[in-house]
């Protein structure tokens, strides 16, 4: 099978959209390490980049868009339009990160 195509447009360019085949999602829950935790409190005094949670956010997005993608594969889609990504906050210490989009079929 080739690659999945993910896009955020409603359409992929030069291809036509011959079947939606539904709504695919992916999602994960991280929580803050207490340690990272520590650094990252000590770098909020001096300002800058929180390394720590940009990482541990950057890994929870990638892992949501694996899942939604893993969906999209399993129902036979070659493309996946109106990605989006969307985080929350569902502990003091822990977050949502959800992607969502409509799998389809292209010609």
């Amino acid at each position: 099978m080739a690659d999945l195509i993910l896009a955020t447009t409603e359409t992929v360019a030069g291809r036509e959209i011959v079947q939606t085949l539904g709504l695919v999602k992916g999602s994960t829950v991280r929580a803050k390490h207490i340690g990272s935790d520590i650094v990252a409190g000590l770098r909020n005094l001096v300002g800058g980049e929180v390394k720590e949670y940009a990482s541990l956010l950057a890994g929870a997005r990638e892992q949501a868009i694996d899942r939604m993608a893993e969906e999209a594969r399993l129902m036979g889609a070659d493309a996946v339009v109106g990605l989006r990504l969307e985080t929350s906050t569902i502990a003091q210490a822990a977050s949502e990160v959800i992607a969502y989009g409509t799998a389809v079929k292209l010609h």
